[in-house]
Formats: structure tokens, sequence, C-alpha cells
């Protein structure tokens, strides 16, 4: 048996976590939130869907580099700490937020103008491929025991929180600020945030402490250590296979939402922008609640809730939407998502880090996840309104839903239950 830390210094290891968790995923998400903007000031002007086809191709550009940035920063977190690993993504998220929030438009330099966006969100995505698997093993080698599914909630609560703010700044910004105005220049405020928000992230950040399963793992001579049946790479397939539906349902419902109820439902920036808030508030209570329920009644069956949801409601929900559905009923939808995604969300940290032995769980957690998230989420808005341009039909991306959940439910089913069992 392993002497638990003490529960002061849990505490304070997994807050200072979760706030730095908060401040990466707010800089990485706010892009979706100004997306119309950015359509307007980094694309040549001219047909409206091409130009958003491009913001949201650079958007997903920026999940392209989440698997080298998981691979490489991954390996710095198995090889030199957590704690290193997650200073070097925080500094590099703030580095490509700001760079956004300062750059020149098409306008002015032209054809330059797109391009370094472009880097700036590779910047920020091979930063985004490191935090997450990074602070998911942090914050799950630091739980109590038979606590893992409610500590590794936060990290999920934390991303979802930083997509709140997010959306919640961009709300407010196109709430206040006349529409002119915002297009002229308030789309950098969110951006430039970052620059105030970063150094408090890295601050926290160095006061924290290396997890006890990293230090006992650091500890142990390789040839003692427990050897897992299956070969690391198999262990990152099935982690790749878990994801897919976790990564599309997040980026459909929580990133493209406000882009796509703006234009099919008519209705203005703002109250777009506000029905999704409201479904982030929800999502960020809830997924504790089901990570606490993952501990007494296991990962598996809120995991295959999830799926089986996502398989059997998006297309009649949508539909319902479009049917001349009042702003209420968006605020009801928008919840109702939130909550399926919370089974997910609140089981899904711990089940992924439990598949992975101590040793190998940051570089090899993270490529499955950061790969899963490359192509199938990163794009999930780029794919969305492919689907509905080309079959011309606003529930079009209901079947990449769908889809997705279909696959994630075959790999989850082959999984073991991990919730009571020792980490190894």
């Amino acid at each position: 048996m392993h002497q638990q830390p003490a529960p002061s210094d849990t505490r304070r290891a997994v807050s200072a976590a979760v706030v730095g968790n908060v401040l990466e995923w707010y800089d990485f998400a706010v892009y979706a939130y100004v997306a119309i903007y950015l359509a307007h000031k980094f694309f040549p002007a001219g047909d409206d869907v091409t130009a958003l086809l491009s913001t949201f191709l650079a958007y997903g550009l920026g999940f392209v580099a989440r698997p080298l940035g998981g691979i490489v920063i991954g390996r710095i977190g198995d090889t030199h700490g957590r704690k290193l690993a997650l200073l070097i993504t925080i500094g590099l998220m703030a580095a490509g937020t700001v760079l956004i929030g300062i750059l020149p438009t098409y306008q002015s330099i032209g054809a330059l103008a797109p391009a370094l966006l472009v880097f700036a969100r590779l910047l920020q995505g091979f930063s985004a491929g490191g935090e997450w698997g990074s602070s998911t093993a942090y914050i799950v080698e630091w739980a109590p025991k038979g606590e893992r599914g409610f500590y590794g909630s936060f990290q999920q609560m934390s991303v979802v929180a930083g997509l709140l703010l997010g959306s919640g700044i961009a709300a407010l910004l196109t709430t206040i600020i006349p529409a002119e105005q915002m297009d002229s220049w308030g789309w950098r405020v969110p951006f430039l945030l970052g620059a105030l928000l970063g150094p408090v992230g890295m601050y926290m950040r160095r006061t924290i402490d290396e997890t006890p399963a990293y230090k006992r793992a650091a500890a142990t001579p390789p040839s003692m250590a427990h050897h897992d049946a299956d070969s690391p790479l198999l262990l990152a397939t099935k982690a790749f296979g878990f994801t897919i539906v976790w990564t599309v349902c997040f980026y459909v419902l929580l990133s493209y939402m406000p882009t796509y109820t703006q234009k099919f439902l008519k209705i203005s920036a703002a109250e777009a922008l506000w029905a999704n808030t409201i479904g982030l508030v929800v999502l960020c209570i809830a997924i504790p609640i089901m990570g606490k329920l993952s501990d007494r009644i296991g990962r598996k069956p809120l995991l295959l809730g999830c799926c089986l949801a996502f398989i059997v409601l998006p297309y009649p929900t949508f539909a319902f939407l479009l049917s001349g559905a009042s702003y209420g009923a968006l605020v009801a939808v928008q919840i109702l998502f939130a909550l399926m995604i919370s089974m997910f969300s609140g089981a899904g940290p711990a089940a992924i880090a439990e598949i992975f032995p101590t040793r190998s769980r940051s570089t090899w957690m993270t490529t499955g996840y950061a790969l899963a998230v490359a192509i199938f989420g990163g794009f999930a808005p780029f794919i969305s309104v492919w689907l509905i341009n080309h079959f011309n039909s606003p529930l079009a991306h209901t079947f990449y839903l769908i889809a997705a959940a279909l696959v994630s439910t075959a790999v989850i089913i082959g999984l073991r239950e991990t919730a009571h069992e020792e980490l190894n």
C-alpha cells in the first residue's frame, strides 16, 4: 500500500493544475467564438461560406499540431515530470493567443495575414496537445484512493470552464460593443486578455509539486515495474477510438453551435453565444457529479449511456430546432446536450488514464487522444459546414455525431472496468 499524500497537498496541487487548465483552454477556444469576425478579417472578401470554411480550416489546423505536441510534451512529462510539461504548455499557449490578438488583417498585409493566423493556431495546437494529457495525468495521479473519477473530472470541468470563460466574454463583448466596432477592433479583446491571464497560470504552476505516482514510478527500476499485457501502441489505439465520440460531440455542440444557430435559426450573435454559455454552465456543474457517480457505479455505464444518447437523439433534436422552436427551446436543447456530454466528460479523464501505466501514461495517452481530436474534433466545425452544404441539409451534420458514437461504443464495450482497481 502506498502512503496517501496529505489532503491539503492534494487540494493545492489539483487547484493549481485546474486554474492553469482553465486559462489554457480559454486561450485555445476563444477563436471559435469570434470565427465570424476572423472570416472577414483574415480571408479575401467574397463568398461568406468560403470565408467561414477557411476560418474553420485554420481552426482545424490548430488541432493538426496537437499529436506532435502530445508526443513531444508528453514524452517530457514521462521523462522529466508532469510539472515541467505543464509549464511549457501554458507559456506556448499564451504566446500563440497574443499573436492572434495583434495580427494585421488581410486588408493590411494580404496573404501573409492568414499564413500568420495559421502559424499562431499551430503554436496553440502544439501546446494544447501536451496540455490535455499532462494535466489529466497530473490530476488523476494526485487523486485519493476511490476518488479518481471525481478528481479526474475536474480536468474536464476546467476545460469546459475555459470554454465557458471564452464564450461568456465573447457574449459579453457582442452585447456591449456595437457590431461595427466589434468587427473593427472588438474581436481582438478576447485574445489580448490571454496576455494578462497567461502569467497567472505560469505563476501557479511554478509552485506545484510532482505527483506521488510519478515519483514512485521514477524511483522504481524498470526491471521491477509492472508491464501491461498490451503494447503501448495498442493501448494508444484504444484511447484513440475511446476519444472519437467525446471530441466530435464536444466540438460540434460547443464550438460550432453558436455559428450554426446564427445561420439556421436566424438569431443574433449575442443570443447564440448566451444560449451556448448557459449550456456550458450546466456542463461545468454536471461533470464532477458524473465523475463522482463513476467512482460508485463504474466508468462504463456512463460512457456507454452517453454513446447511446448520441446515436438516438441528434437527428430528432436538430429537426425540432429547425421546425421553428423558440429561443427557450434552444436553451433547453443546449442543456440536454450538456447533460449528455457530461456523462462522458465526468467519467472519461479517469477512464482513459486508467488504460495506461504511469511510466508511459503521459506520452501514449496524449498521443491516442490528440490524434483522435486532430482528425475528428478539430475539423468538426469544418466537416459540419461541408456536410450541410454538400447535402444541402442543415441536418446533415447529425450523422457525423451518430457515426462517432457508434465507433466509440464498439471500443468501450471491449474495455475492462477499472474504476475500483489500483492505478497501475
